[in-house]
């Protein structure tokens, strides 16, 4: 690595996972920042020039010269980090952090946010499965006044590509999941696990944010204070390029999430009463796989009768 490399680096921003309340003061030529987009990489080599060059045409013709694209890399072994720092000279707004004693979706998005100048912060994946077009209408529900603008599978215009049953399946019981421990919050986004999505500054300076996994939507919607959530929709595109990292893992870092909120936000007795609830996930799972491949029902159908069914249940 060279020094000019280094010297083009940001640094890493320590202590605790807190949004400053005013965007930090970095020397700029550009007039102030409007808004901050964090990437967060590993082993994103393969599209990470791809991508700042689409998000900088968009955001160039909406916002030119208030924004900036801030690269966390977590020290990837392809070096994803050094090529987007050599994207620096054509791309003036383009910012990149590498992260050596830490890694995680999550807690990249953060640091990244600590480091932000915008007053308006998002996030967007590095692998081209988010549109990046989608980026125009989050930032005009952000100008109407919303707090958090998030781009959803799971609204009108929304959906995924080719996802198999088997991954359907979980996706559903992950909200499902979601609904019975966290009612509160789910409740209130069409798509959680969404990782893509604006909040304003002031809706989470000051909170402590602690997420746990690669899903942070669900930490900014419970300890943030927001009131006006407005969804887009959206088409989960298929990578094209690099390695997918959804694994286990994740849905099992997801569960821990949900049940360290709801022991944080709630009297443990309350969350305890909402136990007999748990049964209907299984319910619903089961019988959404039944009609779906034993009798070969269409997927709305499918859906529709196997959340009845669930809802009987918990009744019963």
């Amino acid at each position: 690595m060279s020094d000019r490399t280094t010297s083009l680096l940001l640094p890493h921003p320590s202590g605790l996972s807190v949004i400053p309340e005013r965007p930090s003061l970095l020397p700029t030529k550009h007039k102030p920042v409007k808004f901050s987009l964090i990437i967060p990489t590993f082993n994103e080599s393969q599209n990470i020039e791809e991508l700042v060059s689409i998000l900088s045409k968009i955001l160039d013709r909406t916002i030119p010269q208030q924004y900036e694209l801030i690269v966390v890399d977590d020290d990837s072994p392809d070096r994803t980090w050094e090529l987007a720092s050599e994207l620096i000279s054509e791309y003036p707004q383009l910012r990149v952090i590498r992260r050596q004693a830490e890694r995680g979706l999550s807690t990249a998005v953060i640091c990244g946010w600590q480091a932000a100048q915008g007053e308006i912060l998002g996030v967007i994946d590095a692998d081209l499965q988010h549109p990046p077009e989608i980026l125009i209408q989050l930032w005009r529900e952000m100008e109407r006044g919303a707090e958090l603008a998030v781009a959803s599978r799971n609204v009108e215009g929304g959906g995924v590509s080719e996802w198999s049953l088997a991954r359907r399946f979980l996706s559903r019981g992950a909200q499902m999941l979601g609904l019975l421990i966290l009612p509160e919050v789910i409740s209130r986004l069409s798509d959680p696990m969404s990782g893509y999505f604006m909040v304003r500054r002031s809706a989470i300076a000051g909170k402590q944010l602690s997420p746990i996994g690669y899903k942070i939507l669900i930490e900014v919607t419970a300890r943030g204070q927001i009131r006006w959530i407005s969804e887009t929709g959206y088409i989960f595109r298929e990578r094209v390029a690099g390695a997918s990292k959804v694994t286990w893992k994740q849905y099992v870092e997801y569960l821990q999430h949900l049940v360290k909120l709801r022991f944080s936000l709630w009297p443990v007795t309350r969350f305890f009463r909402f136990g007999v609830g748990f049964s209907g996930v299984f319910v619903d799972m089961g019988i959404f796989y039944l009609l779906r491949t034993a009798l070969d029902l269409a997927l709305t159908r499918s859906a529709i009768f196997s959340s009845v069914i669930a809802i009987i249940n918990n009744f019963l």
